[in-house]
């Protein structure tokens, strides 16, 4: 499979640049943050996006969406990368829009989805409950016929959602695959406490308590007792459309600090003109372009259902995730002591590239994940 975009996709490429530039750029996210918005991202351009078909991404055409796949969802997503667009592309239209694809009856697909793609519902994914990733450490419990209680952290955009899916343990030991069941929640119901936090970049978050929830059968996503089926496939989602805008992060850091090199004097010479800073430039740039040739495969992969996707998505993670912790390093020591000030953009990059790495399982949980989908 060549790793070369096609037309169409170069298309979709350049209109994703010019809106999330021109509608969503890194100035709208320092507004965003200095309000304290209430909703952490604005519901107007959020409806544009979903115009644009961003919100449809992967719904397919017979569900109201454009059906452009995770190469489209990724070409997004390194847009919102470069400009810090702060939307909810990760949790409403990648998460919750595979779960459903995955799992979801014919029933649920036809009520969602259409509302997904055209930016009316916002639908937030709650699994976590451990400090770092942990995807089968699953202590929410589902009893009776049915009633849901525990507690769910690192909720992305879960305090505006207007449905949850949730997981919970419905047999079995905690930690254990199998036993997880997925169910949709509604956030108004009775004993469920939804309490908003802002991450260090600025972005939404929530934990969800829950209390004696009632749920139905029409409420289960997949089959039950075999919700991990659905959620390895979420969180692979997730993980490749997030690799893809630590791609975005790490090119608009670089970009930014190449332009700085050629402005910035010291000694009466332009700095870029310094050999150990273009060696520095150079291996940057060599390390950026290895994430773009795995993090376009990984998605390739996924769209093609290939027996090897997951083990590419955990390739795509771990090294977008270490190329923008450098690459955002690099770009704040080059820049200086004005790269550690808030009222320059640089650092708004390092904070994104910080929490995106450590979203759904940092380099070391994905080296880790890698060896052992290898046979080690």
């Amino acid at each position: 499979m060549t790793l070369v975009l096609t037309d169409d996709q170069l298309m979709f490429r350049d209109a994703a640049k010019r809106f999330a530039a021109e509608r969503a750029p890194v100035s709208q996210l320092r507004k965003l943050r200095d309000d304290v918005d209430p909703v952490g991202f604005s519901r107007d351009v959020w409806k544009e996006m979903a115009e644009m078909g961003w919100a449809g991404v992967l719904v397919p055409e017979e569900f109201g969406g454009v059906g452009f796949g995770f190469v489209g969802a990724g070409l997004i997503a390194a847009e919102i990368g470069r400009n810090l667009s702060s939307t909810p592309l990760l949790s409403s239209a990648v998460l919750a829009v595979t779960a459903l694809l995955r799992g979801g009856t014919q029933a649920q697909k036809e009520t969602l989805l259409p509302a997904i793609a055209g930016g009316d519902l916002l639908i937030a994914f709650a699994s976590d409950e451990c400090v770092r990733h942990t995807p089968y450490h699953v202590a929410t419990r589902c009893t009776g016929k049915y009633k849901l209680s525990g507690r769910k952290l690192h909720v992305l955009d879960g305090h505006i959602a207007d449905r949850l899916i949730v997981s919970a343990r419905t047999s079995g030991d905690i930690g254990a695959r199998d036993g997880i069941t997925l169910f949709l929640v509604d956030p108004k119901a009775n004993g469920v406490t939804i309490t908003r936090s802002s991450m260090v970049d600025s972005r939404n978050s929530a934990t969800i308590d829950l209390r004696d929830v009632p749920v139905t059968d029409a409420d289960v996503i997949g089959t039950f007792d075999k919700g991990a089926i659905v959620l390895d496939a979420v969180f692979d989602a997730g993980r490749a459309v997030l690799s893809a805008e630590l791609l975005g992060v790490a090119e608009e850091a670089f970009e930014r600090t190449l332009t700085y090199l050629r402005e910035r004097e010291q000694f009466g010479v332009k700095i870029g003109t310094f050999q150990s800073l273009q060696h520095r430039a150079a291996h940057l740039f060599c390390e950026i372009e290895l994430v773009r040739s795995v993090v376009l495969r990984t998605l390739q992969a996924l769209d093609a259902q290939e027996p090897t996707a997951s083990s590419l998505v955990c390739l795509a993670k771990a090294k977008a995730s270490d190329v923008a912790r450098i690459a955002t390093n690099e770009a704040v020591q080059m820049h200086g002591g004005i790269g550690m000030t808030d009222e320059f953009d640089i650092g708004f990059f390092m904070k994104r590239a910080r929490a995106a790495a450590e979203t759904f399982g940092d380099q070391y949980y994905h080296t880790d994940r890698f060896a052992q989908l290898s046979g080690y």
